[in-house]
């Protein structure tokens, strides 16, 4: 397992530490159409108030999203997903003390972010979405959340295929990481993200936090967002809003498996969840240890 400070991040501004447990990084999103909670918080008032309810109950980071990356989902152009973002962002970064991150993948929007308080961006593309973006996220020392995805939202669940899931996504992460530093982005702003969901079956989901702890190699910390995910539904046969305990097993057997941060939208929850899962894995690796010494 990778030591605590290995996984601290630099954000910006910000450095990004790993205590005992991963992080929590709790939801904000301000789309319409967004799969779980699309609609209820694109008012700025709304947006705020959700936000520092997500800190009260533990979140350790802010997610802010303004286009939907779920299946099929349409494209945004850039002045309306600024249009919704920025005022939000402004607000909730004066509102709480926690690093914010923006959900984007267009470089003008994660400019204005930065500009605004964000300090860490999440890039659905990994960099590959729009050119200037490599630019803006070296420049600015925002920390960058490199995640695979296979295809874009509108195709990427139309017949995803892998003859080896897990090496092809490590290929990936090791170009994209490659390509990152190369362009003045150093190691150490980096988090990686497999995409539980993004161009994949149920099967490569599963697998896929099977064998987590095979991208710690990487000497990155590892975004896990599994929340209220179709594939849950696909395992348990519930509906969206009735996939909390689903999402609770899948977050536990994230956290064991070596994720340093998980992305959720019931945070209070999953934070007890994260919290019981990491005390039973480090008594765990104590035991092993001293089995060992």
């Amino acid at each position: 397992m990778l030591e605590p400070k290995t996984l601290t991040r630099q954000a910006k501004d910000r450095l990004i530490e790993f205590p005992n447990r991963p992080l929590i990084m709790g939801v904000v999103n301000v789309t319409p159409d967004s799969f779980y909670d699309g609609g209820r918080y694109l008012d700025i008032e709304a947006a705020v108030a959700h936000a520092v309810q997500l800190v009260e109950e533990g979140a350790d980071l802010l997610d802010i999203g303004a286009e939907s990356t779920r299946p099929g989902a349409d494209v945004v152009n850039e002045a309306e997903e600024r249009r919704r973002v920025i005022p939000v962002v402004t607000a909730v970064a004066k509102a709480v003390t926690v690093p914010i991150s923006i959900d984007t993948s267009k470089a003008a929007v994660a400019r204005a972010a930065i500009d605004a308080g964000v300090v860490l961006v999440n890039d659905v593309t990994a960099l590959r979405g729009d050119p200037a973006m490599v630019e803006v996220v070296a420049r600015t020392g925002a920390g960058i959340v490199l995640m695979h995805m296979h295809g874009t939202p509108r195709t990427m669940q139309q017949v995803p295929c892998y003859d080896d899931v897990v090496s092809e996504i490590s290929e990936f992460f090791e170009e994209r990481v490659r390509f990152a530093m190369a362009h003045g982005i150093v190691r150490r702003q980096i988090i990686l993200d497999p995409g539980i969901g993004f161009g994949k079956l149920l099967v490569h989901n599963l697998t896929l936090l099977a064998q987590l702890r095979r991208f710690m190699q990487f000497e990155c910390p590892l975004l896990v967002g599994v929340s209220q995910k179709a594939f849950l539904g696909q395992l348990v046969d519930r509906p969206l809003q009735e996939r909390q305990w689903a999402t609770a097993a899948a977050v536990a057997m994230a956290v064991d498996r070596g994720a340093g941060i998980l992305r959720v939208h019931d945070v209070r929850a999953m934070k007890d969840v994260v919290q019981v899962a990491a005390a039973i894995n480090r008594e765990t690796t104590v035991s092993l240890k001293a089995q060992h010494a």
